[in-house]
């Protein structure tokens, strides 16, 4: 299903490379001139966040080689690779280069070209004097880079604006003789992915890059690195073990890589994913609105992006695209040097738009108006770890996440616990925690059936729940500290916090008794005001049942919302003004 989603994405994008060319990132080009000399190593890398990006060029693909080298040295790509490869420089660089001149020879023997004839001067230049390379690096002043890493070269005939593999009669020739091959191949079966049988089967999967986490080199969805992993004693045969044709592996890998390096891609804990539609739609586009944080130019865009999502819902319609039109979100995450699948969902546009818009109203709570309006899932993630830092995510979390997002399915338990720890742990509800809570409470309320009522986004008075009028108590306890001694640099939550969200009958009798000394030092109005929010809060407790002994961690979870909710409360406009009316 995921194979061939990605091969009918590819066959209908015009945009991406056909068979037999690929996107690599190329960091110089090697300009020669028509005697085979180098005249200049211009460097086109770009600058991004203080660091030096390859350029993304499209250049040719022949077969495992265009991704990943083997150990033997002898896979050299066609007219540009590494610099041990194209100039023979570090390890086995002799064997490197020997390579690279075979393959030349082997893919464009007989072809009239200037631009093929000057590469091939050039590098059986090299190979006659090895230690010209290293003058060549010298001169343009690039020794640092090509010592630090092994940079991808291609080359260009000075006076022509395309590389040399771009000129026509090269690009010509290489597609015939790409053409020659794969008919020619002895490899033939029935692909897995299109069912067509009798078709040239590719030997190995082409890597895959831009997983996070994943090797620089690339991984794999399919491979056999292990000889458990094969089948009806096809040993060493990886392309019989998973007959997949050529053309089909080239399309779905291409399609893979690109949508990893696309706008179609946003990160989710330790999940890369990746979204498309079975035709150009334009949920494809605001996924990663939806999903990601706001860029800082324009940092209204996700809250337009989610109003317009609302407003499709209600509709049933979309700006580009149809209600019906299939939709799929792959999760993938590394695993050595494979790639293991977190998560694979497919739905039609209107019901995964009803997802997302039942994510967004779950996680809806009161906040600040500084503090965003729809919180990413990014920073919902990164709020319940530990100093809010994306690596301490835990493992899985992410995944599970999306997948209850987009199946309308309760959130996974670990975020619910992991957002409890983190308050007590730091003794402060956060916006991000405070809405993780909500969303985890009010969705096992409705999957269980429960009579229990649903969480509000904003304070609610008539929930009865101990563990939430607790939490209420505990931030009117602390409203009044504050009022009676501003400018404290603690307040009881940094002490008691802990103890009163788990076994509150050990401090709620200290903390009351504490009160009274601090409503002696407000102003009578106000100290009125205070003794009766306290008095509405406990009025909704048994005599002989409080404080309770123990809270469990859903309680503890309506502790720290109720918190949240009840200090939230206290900066509104409506307190602000019934407090001075009292004063």
């Amino acid at each position: 299903m995921i194979l061939q989603a990605l091969n009918r994405y590819y066959e209908r994008s015009e945009s991406l490379p056909r068979v037999g060319w690929v996107r690599r990132g190329v960091d110089y080009v090697v300009i020669l001139n028509a005697q085979g000399e180098c005249v200049n190593l211009e460097p086109i890398g770009e600058i991004k966040k203080g660091k030096t990006v390859p350029s993304e060029r499209l250049v040719t693909a022949i077969g495992k080689q265009a991704m990943k080298h083997t150990n033997s040295g002898k896979d050299a790509n066609l007219l540009w690779d590494n610099a041990s490869f194209a100039f023979g420089t570090g390890n086995r660089g002799a064997a490197k280069l020997a390579s690279f001149i075979d393959t030349l020879e082997a893919w464009l023997p007989s072809l009239d070209d200037a631009g093929i004839e000057a590469v091939g001067r050039f590098c059986r230049g090299l190979q006659a004097e090895p230690a010209s390379a290293s003058t060549l690096i010298d001169r343009f002043g690039a020794r640092d880079d090509f010592e630090k890493r092994d940079p991808v070269l291609t080359f260009r005939l000075m006076g022509d604006v395309e590389d040399v593999h771009h000129r026509p009669a090269v690009r010509l020739a290489y597609e015939s003789a790409l053409a020659s091959s794969r008919f020619e191949s002895s490899l033939l079966g029935n692909c897995l992915v299109t069912g067509v049988a009798g078709v040239p089967i590719a030997p190995n999967e082409s890597v895959i890059k831009g997983v996070w986490g994943g090797q620089p080199a690339g991984c794999n969805i399919v491979s056999f690195n292990a000889r458990a992993f094969e089948s009806y004693g096809k040993r060493e045969r990886n392309g019989e073990n998973a007959p997949v044709s050529i053309q089909a592996s080239f399309a779905y890998t291409t399609a893979l890589n690109h949508l990893l390096s696309s706008s179609q891609r946003i990160q989710v804990g330790d999940a890369s994913t990746v979204f498309w539609a079975e035709e150009s739609h334009g949920l494809e586009n605001a996924l990663s609105d939806l999903f990601g944080d706001p860029p800082k130019d324009d940092p209204d865009r996700n809250t337009r992006v989610v109003g317009a999502l609302y407003t499709a819902v209600q509709s049933g319609k979309f700006a580009k695209g149809g209600p019906e039109t299939r939709f799929h979100v792959l999760g993938l995450a590394p695993n050595a040097a494979r790639i293991s699948i977190r998560f694979w969902e497919t739905a039609t546009a209107l019901e995964l738009a009803r997802c997302i818009k039942q994510h967004f109203d779950d996680i809806e709570v009161v906040h600040a108006d500084y503090e965003p309006r729809y919180l990413s899932l990014f920073r919902l993630l990164t709020g319940v770890a530990l100093l809010n830092k994306a690596d301490n995510i835990p493992p899985n979390l992410g995944g599970e996440a999306m997948r209850a997002i987009l199946n309308g399915l309760s959130y996974p338990v670990t975020m619910l616990n992991q957002a409890v720890m983190r308050c007590r742990a730091e003794q402060q509800v956060t916006y991000a925690r405070a809405a993780a809570i909500k969303a985890c409470l009010n969705r096992q309320i409705r999957f269980r059936r429960s009579h229990e009522k649903e969480f509000l986004p904003m304070l609610d008075p008539d929930n009865t729940n101990p563990g939430y009028r607790l939490g209420r108590l505990f931030a009117a306890l602390e409203k009044i500290q504050e009022d009676a001694s501003p400018g404290l640099n603690a307040t009881i939550r940094d002490r008691y916090y802990g103890a009163a969200s788990s076994t509150p009958a050990g401090v709620f009798s200290t903390l009351l008794r504490l009160s009274k000394h601090h409503l002696g030092k407000l102003a009578r109005g106000l100290a009125v005001a205070r003794e009766k929010l306290i008095g509405d809060i406990m009025g909704g407790f048994e005599v002989e049942s409080f404080p309770p002994r123990v809270l469990s961690l859903a309680d503890q979870a309506r502790f720290a919302l109720g918190y949240y909710h009840q200090r939230q409360a206290f900066f509104t406009k409506s307190e602000t003004r019934n407090q001075e009316e009292s004063q």
